[in-house]
């Protein structure tokens, strides 16, 4: 019997807590302001929403599939990951002309980035395949459990950049150190995706 409840914990114990897609939520916000980041967060839910539904179609290929390549998207993820620190840990306070943002940009950076987010993908097809698929087998249900994910995990990084964008000004006076927070929760997250911790 499906449990409505184990479901809702599993989902928002993940889509909520730290991961690339709420911390780069955030610092989008904090460099450049809510409203030219909320883009991003709707390039997550359109993504993830993607993401959800293939995963739900094709659960059995992805669950055959994953096993095989998961160190390698482990290592890729984490490589990525990485990246995104450094560029972090090199970024200027407020508004740099060479990385001007476009905020059109950060909806297909949101949504391309569902698809090299191991987080991400991990969590579809576990979700997929524990919660969704055993008691369910309509497109219907795929639909609307698709939707409902995609919504909380937009929920989540608006959360993230509200944050991000609330407290602006005293980020913005320890921009150095949120920086090096931040660069540290994307190391933790990159070793943790990487199985070196």
């Amino acid at each position: 019997m499906f449990n409505l409840t184990a479901f809702l914990s599993y989902a928002v114990v993940v889509i909520f807590t730290p991961g690339p897609n709420n911390i780069i939520s955030l610092a989008l916000a904090n460099k450049i302001g809510f409203k030219k980041a909320v883009n991003y967060p709707i390039g997550v839910m359109i993504g993830f929403f993607i993401l959800l539904l293939l995963s739900s179609f094709f659960n059995l290929l992805l669950a055959n599939l994953i096993p095989a390549i998961r160190n390698y998207m482990g290592i890729l993820g984490a490589l990525y990951m990485l990246l995104l620190a450094y560029k972090i840990l090199v970024s200027q306070n407020g508004s740099d002309k060479n990385e001007e943002v476009k905020s059109q940009g950060l909806i297909l950076y949101g949504i391309s980035m569902q698809f090299m987010n191991p987080k991400a993908i991990l969590f579809a097809v576990t979700i997929v395949a524990g919660f969704i698929t055993p008691y369910f087998s309509s497109a219907v249900h795929y639909l609307g459990f698709s939707i409902l994910l995609a919504l909380l995990a937009f929920v989540s990084t608006i959360a993230w950049a509200t944050f991000g964008s609330v407290f602006k000004k005293f980020l913005t006076k320890f921009q150095r150190q949120f920086n090096l927070v931040m660069v540290m929760l994307l190391v933790y997250s990159a070793l943790n995706i990487a199985g070196l911790i």
